[in-house]
């Protein structure tokens, strides 16, 4: 048993020496240029305007829990609905509660407004 634990180990290990030594090597022998155009944009060519840390909107984060919310909706429902017959009363019991919290967690956000539109 403790042959299966020391390969992991030392799969382990190797992994993070050869990161560490990865990120030294590219840390002493990579370019160190510091010149006019470093710090141009090089993506779009557009220049930059305004600072990269804005503020989002609250929107922004009632539809992300939105989507979260449905998404594990989702993840959980497709295993269940594959064993249902084997889950019996105790599983589909379960099965109310679960759909009880997502329902409440869905009225919360149409309440707050995420699902409508500007």
């Amino acid at each position: 048993m403790r042959e299966s634990y020391i390969t992991i180990l030392m799969y382990i290990t190797f992994v993070l020496v050869n990161g560490v030594i990865m990120l030294a090597l590219s840390h002493f022998f990579g370019p160190r240029r510091q010149g006019r155009g470093k710090f141009d944009p090089y993506e779009c060519g557009v220049p930059i305007r305004d600072e990269a840390h804005k503020r989002f909107p609250v929107k922004f984060y009632l539809i992300a829990t939105l989507f979260i919310l449905f998404d594990i909706e989702t993840v959980f429902l497709i295993p269940w609905s594959v064993t249902y017959k084997q889950a019996g009363v105790t599983g589909f019991l379960y099965l109310l509660v679960f759909l009880a919290v997502l329902t409440s967690g869905f009225i919360y956000l149409w309440r707050r407004g995420a699902l409508e539109w500007d």
